[in-house]
This record gives structure tokens, C-alpha cells and sequence, in this order.
């Protein structure tokens, strides 16, 4: 059976706990489209950002 060699310390428990408190990441609907997407990336149906045409949409 396995057995730990050293006592973990309250920080490193700390750390490895950190992750449970992560949330579900958040959405935010589309000035233009109305499309839900993530804050600080391009809108994948329309291919903007922040006003400007990045991707050319495939039909």
C-alpha cells in the first residue's frame, strides 16, 4: 500500500485544492449577433472582434 514519505504542508495542500474552487468559465451575448461567446475571443459565427473582420465565415 502506499504510503506518503513526508507530511504535505497546509500550502501545498492549499494549492492542490485550489482547482475545486474554479467556476464554470462565463458567456456573454454578442453586440452584433446575439451569439453567446466567450469574453476576449472571436465570435467563430461571424469571424469579428472587436469590430474588425479577423476570420472569413465558411458556409
Amino acid at each position: 500500500m502506499a504510503v506518503p514519505k513526508r507530511k504535505v504542508s497546509p500550502s501545498k495542500r492549499g494549492m492542490r485544492r485550489s482547482a475545486d474552487a474554479i467556476k464554470a468559465p462565463t458567456y456573454i451575448e454578442d453586440k452584433n449577433s446575439g451569439e453567446l461567446r466567450r469574453p476576449h475571443h472571436i465570435d467563430l459565427k461571424t469571424g469579428m472582434y472587436r469590430g474588425k473582420q479577423i476570420l472569413t465565415v465558411k458556409d
